[in-house]
């Protein structure tokens, strides 16, 4: 009996270190899953390491993860909805029009430039705009200049008006004093000056030249103190409230161009607001030294946004497909692992889907294989999507649906 309880107390003597052991270890092994912390990059989701460092690839900092979250789905907040100004539409069936870009340029219209010459000639005695690039507004003094020409058709005037006045009978100093006063008219004497020149009975050889137009100074032609001759000129100003579209067709496609055809126009910079404008004028013969037309059309120019040299494509229509799934082309994403969109799948929760395309255009994109009618895409943010998901799963989406 003392025999058997010696051997029970040595064996358990000898399995208990080994039993606290593998205790120990396999607590020491949850311990060591729960600290582990996974790293990636946010440019390249490929990187992923444990510790904490920089992307050998870009050289920027890692950033934690979760790689045990299987989720393909990212849910936000909607405050975190209207910060990356997430929006939707539903997927719907409709006819895709395809474009053909044509490489234009803004121009100024020439129907808004204005060129400032001197009514008289004379000295500039003051140039009340010194620089381009400033806008003037019409009647806003532009110069003054002496002329010694103005004070003598002055004198003509007054030395007229009192014959005329000495002789009411006499029609011919009636008709002596009506030409000296329309010579002052024409000169750009307003009728204010010449009741004020008859009033003060003393010829003034400084007179101010208002602005005929609105717009803004584009060139200078001449300085303070410069003599200038009668038309000489003074400053050139343009106006931007409409701007020309010009672009280089080829022979071969002006044929399909009619005048009065309404065509697209996209401003670089303005990708996401398409114009629409009527072609005025396709030149009858090629361009010099070129083997081109020109076609031309006029664009309004709300609030002087966009400016004359600016890169523009005129987009003409050359075929359509009827009844296809479109989204906006912002709302495909496309990288090394192909194209996908962002569908919201409930109010906040958004998921990657693999798509194949078809047909684009430069504002939408045929979906072939993806998505079905009725299902809500994400127009903008998408991007931000993107990059949120590579943040929290540290995979590309396509590549995890896959």
């Amino acid at each position: 009996m003392e025999r058997k309880r010696f051997i029970k107390t040595i064996a358990f003597a000898a399995v208990t270190p080994a039993l606290l052991l593998a205790a120990c270890e396999e607590k020491g092994a949850q311990q060591k899953t729960v600290a582990a912390q996974t790293y990636t990059c946010p440019m390249h989701p490929q990187i992923v390491q444990e510790k904490p460092g920089t992307c050998p690839i870009c050289g920027m900092d890692l950033v934690p993860f979760d790689k045990n979250n299987k989720d393909a789905s990212l849910t936000l907040g909607d405050n975190q909805v209207a910060l990356a100004n997430i929006s939707t539409a539903t997927v719907a069936a409709g006819t895709l029009h395809n474009y053909r870009p044509l490489n234009g340029r803004l121009a100024t219209d020439p129907e808004q430039t204005a060129v400032i010459s001197s009514r008289v000639a004379g000295r500039i005695e003051a140039l009340y705009v010194k620089e381009t690039g400033v806008a003037v507004k019409k009647g806003q003094p532009l110069y003054k200049i002496y002329s010694e020409q103005l004070a003598t058709l002055q004198q003509e005037y007054l030395l007229a008006v009192a014959q005329a006045r000495q002789f009411p009978a006499d029609a011919r100093f009636q008709q002596i004093e009506n030409a000296a006063r329309q010579k002052l008219l024409l000169y750009g004497q307003p009728e204010a000056r010449l009741h004020q020149l008859l009033q003060a009975q003393q010829p003034d050889p400084f007179i101010t030249y208002p602005a005929p137009v609105n717009g803004v100074v584009a060139e200078l032609q001449a300085a303070e103190g410069q003599y200038v001759a009668e038309g000489g000129g003074i400053m050139r100003v343009e106006g931007y409230d409409r701007l020309w579209v010009e672009a280089d067709v080829y022979p071969a496609e002006a044929g399909g161009i009619q005048t009065g055809q309404v065509v697209q126009v996209v401003v670089a910079g303005w990708e996401q607001e398409p114009q629409a404008m009527k072609v005025a004028f396709l030149s009858p013969a090629l361009q010099s030294g070129a083997q081109v037309v020109q076609l031309r059309g006029t664009l309004t120019n709300p609030g002087h946004r966009w400016r004359p040299g600016m890169q523009a494509a005129v987009l003409l229509p050359s075929g359509s497909k009827g009844d296809v799934l479109k989204v906006p082309a912002d709302a495909v994403i496309r990288d090394g692992h192909g194209a996908h969109v962002w569908i919201e799948t409930a109010r906040g929760k958004y998921a990657p889907r693999p798509v194949k395309t078809g047909m684009e255009t430069f504002d939408a994109v045929e979906i072939l294989e993806g998505i079905r009618e009725g299902e809500k895409v994400v127009i903008t943010g998408a991007y931000l999507l993107y990059s949120e998901y590579v943040l929290k799963k540290g995979a590309d989406p396509v590549a995890h649906r896959h």
